[in-house]
C-alpha cells in the first residue's frame, strides 16, 4: 500500500463532505506539499484514463472525489430510475437517523449506525428527502444535515413535533430507532408533476410507533 492509494481511500471514505489538506498531512503522515502533488498525480491519472470515471474537485479548501462530468446524463437517468426509487433498508435506517437527531454530521449518523453511510447520505440527498442545513464550527467544517419540506410533505408533518416520540423506546431498545414506520410508509417517489396521493399522516406515524409499543 503506498501513500496515492491511501489518499485515494480517504476521499473515498469522507463522501461529498470532503477533506483538507492538513487533515491528511496529519492522516498519511507527510508534509502538506506532499499531499498536495499527490492529489494532483492522482487528479491526472483520473484524467489520462478513460477507464476511470472519478474526478477530483477542489472546493474552498477541501478535496472531494467525485464521477466525472461526461456521466453525469447516466447518473441523472439513475436517480430518476423507477427501480432505484425504493429506498434501501440502510437509507431508510439513515433516514430515521437524520429525521429524529438533526441537524447531525454524517459522521455522527456512522458513530449510531456503526457502519460507513456517505452512499446512503448521498442518495437521500438525490431523492430530496435531506439537505444540507450548515457546517459545523471547527476543524473540517463538516456538512449538518436535516430533513427538507419535500420529507415533511410526503409524510404529512406540519412540524417535526408530530414525529412520535421515541424517548421510551430509546431507553428500552439502547437508541434503536423505529425504522419500520420509514419501511412501511416509503414506496415510490411519484413524478415531480404528479401530485401527492395517499399521502401519510402524522396519526399514520403515530399508529406505527403503537404498534411496536405493543409488539415489544
Amino acid at each position: 500500500m503506498n501513500k496515492s492509494s491511501e489518499l485515494e481511500a480517504l476521499l473515498f471514505v469522507v463522501g461529498d463532505e470532503g477533506i483538507g489538506l492538513e487533515e491528511l498531512s496529519y492522516l498519511l503522515t507527510i508534509k502538506t506539499e506532499e499531499v498536495y502533488q499527490l492529489i494532483q498525480e492522482l487528479q491526472v491519472r483520473y484524467q489520462e484514463d478513460e477507464q476511470s470515471s472519478l474526478n477530483i474537485l477542489e472546493v474552498g479548501n477541501h478535496f472531494v472525489l467525485t464521477t466525472k462530468r461526461s456521466f453525469a446524463p447516466l447518473l441523472k437517468k439513475y436517480a430518476q430510475s423507477p427501480l432505484s426509487n425504493r429506498l434501501s433498508q440502510a437509507a431508510l435506517e439513515t433516514l430515521a437517523i437524520i429525521a429524529y437527531k438533526q441537524p447531525i454530521t454524517r459522521m455522527e449518523v456512522e458513530e449510531i449506525r456503526g457502519v460507513q453511510s456517505s452512499g446512503s447520505v448521498q442518495k437521500l440527498t438525490a431523492r430530496q428527502l435531506i439537505e444540507e442545513k450548515g457546517r459545523v464550527e471547527g476543524p473540517g467544517r463538516a456538512i449538518l444535515y436535516g430533513t427538507t419540506s419535500y420529507f415533511m410533505d410526503y409524510f404529512g408533518l406540519k412540524d417535526l413535533s408530530e414525529l412520535p416520540d421515541i424517548q421510551a423506546m430509546e431507553t428500552e431498545l439502547e437508541e434503536e430507532l423505529p425504522l419500520d414506520l420509514f419501511f412501511d410508509r416509503y414506496q415510490e417517489l411519484p413524478d415531480e408533476e404528479t401530485p401527492l396521493e395517499n399521502t401519510p399522516t402524522a396519526a399514520d406515524f403515530e399508529s406505527v410507533a403503537e404498534e411496536r409499543e405493543e409488539e415489544d
